[in-house]
């Protein structure tokens, strides 16, 4: 129980590390993989699996055979780590040359000497689909107590991640408002509109283009005041 309660602390401890180091989410995600090999007994690689409208994408990699995995379930469309992302379980594998799951994806796996994998679902918001997926060259890697440290792992960096999505999503949003401000900023000045009037114009403009307004905004800003 103490050594439980001290990965915990370390957890949020490696937590709060990626939510002040990472600005974007591909360096969230790289600093998720590289500490999960670091803190989780039997990992030797480590990939997260991405599903997102359907499309599986390996970003992210900790060791060749790691994204030579993801490269397999992609192309046989098969596999525990696409299983963990999309059907939010713990999935592991104690020996590819004897798991009768995913017979094509084992065999190829094995193949290139992976024998053992633990694959952990990552909440994401909305519908993408997530999962930390960890690799072994030795069979029977991962003890009970390393997939229990495996989840416990995975849901703080899920966290994480979702602070640095929140991060992202703020950015976005002060950088639109500050160019929708721009572009009616000289909207007001060319057409002596008021503010109101010049967003207006703008809302118009985007309707009728059936274009975002803050792509309308762009426009304007990067044509100048000449043109607006």
């Amino acid at each position: 129980m103490t050594e439980l309660a001290d990965f915990g602390a370390q957890m949020t401890r490696i937590a709060g590390e990626m939510r002040k180091q990472s600005d974007d989410t591909e360096t969230a995600v790289r600093a998720m993989t590289k500490y999960a090999v670091d803190a989780i007994p039997g990992a030797e690689y480590a990939s997260v699996t991405l599903v997102s409208g359907g499309v599986i994408e390996t970003p992210v990699i900790v060791g060749d055979l790691g994204g030579e995995a993801g490269d397999l379930q992609r192309r046989l469309g098969e596999g525990p780590c696409i299983r963990a992302a999309i059907d939010d379980v713990t999935v592991w594998i104690d020996d590819l040359h004897t798991d009768e799951r995913w017979p094509r994806f084992a065999a190829a796996a094995a193949d290139i000497g992976i024998r053992s994998m633990a694959c952990f679902f990552l909440y994401m918001d909305g519908d993408d689909f997530g999962a930390l997926n960890l690799h072994s060259t030795r069979p029977h890697a991962f003890t009970s107590e390393a997939r229990l440290l495996g989840e416990l792992f995975a849901a703080h960096a899920a966290t994480a991640f979702g602070a640095v999505q929140e991060k992202q999503q703020l950015r976005a949003a002060l950088s639109s408002r500050d160019i929708i401000g721009q572009a009616k900023g000289m909207i007001m000045e060319r057409y002596k509109l008021d503010a109101n009037e010049a967003f207006a114009l703008l809302a118009r403009l985007s309707q009728d283009t059936n274009t975002k307004l803050v792509d309308v905004a762009a426009q304007i800003v990067v044509a100048g005041p000449e043109t607006s």
